[in-house]
């Protein structure tokens, strides 16, 4: 199995939801943060590539289709470029409502990691912390100005690198239509799943 769909958008751009439309639409399993949890033995991988070390990324992504959300949107370039057939998804949605979003989730999970032992959860904590806090948002995720220039930058970035034919950039808002046209199936009769609220976020988490 190789991957199918490749997700370079940062998490909270609707990428639960989206895991659960790829699925729908049959290019599951989809990667996204989440697995970490429920498969905790894919957790050294994660530690690897947060340590700059590149994980065999079929072992990685060993019976999934796609991937969506941190961590693996993280390493985006070096995904999309190991599997070259692969679809790019760049999920987006309007900077202010996604770093009220972040500002809610996860930031204070990563933070609620010093009352953690050990763990899984810890690792996984510490693995969100290392590549979302400091890798990408420089350590200061606080900092308004320098996250809107990071959000930007990164969106840009992707957009120059993805030849247009291989690439959407996707807001969950706009439903079914461009992502099944994108990915040349139908779209199912039934509703796009909206799913992992602010509120969903945080009451699943604080179970951990």
């Amino acid at each position: 199995m190789t991957l199918k769909v490749v997700g370079a958008g940062f998490g909270r751009t609707g990428t639960y939801s989206l895991k659960l439309a790829l699925e729908q639409l049959g290019f599951g399993p989809c990667h996204h943060m989440a697995e970490l949890a429920q498969y905790p033995e894919q957790i050294p991988y994660w530690q690897a590539a947060a340590r700059d070390e590149t994980p065999q990324w079929d072992d990685v992504f060993n019976g999934y289709n796609a991937s969506i959300d941190w961590p693996s949107s993280r390493y985006w370039r070096e995904i999309s470029t190991y599997y070259p057939d692969a679809k790019v998804l760049l999920s987006v949605r309007p900077f202010d409502s996604w770093f009220k979003s972040i500002q809610a989730t996860i930031y204070p999970y990563l933070e609620n990691r010093a009352t953690q032992k050990s763990g899984a959860s810890l690792d996984i904590q510490n693995i969100g912390s290392e590549i979302i806090v400091n890798q990408i948002f420089e350590g200061d995720p606080d900092n308004k100005a320098a996250a809107q220039r990071i959000f930007n930058a990164h969106i840009a970035e992707v957009q120059q690198t993805i030849a247009p034919d291989r690439l959407l950039t996707y807001d969950v808002s706009e439903g079914w239509t461009p992502l099944c046209e994108f990915l040349g199936v139908a779209a199912p009769d039934a509703p796009f799943p909206r799913t992992n609220s602010t509120e969903e976020f945080q009451a699943r988490t604080a179970t951990r």
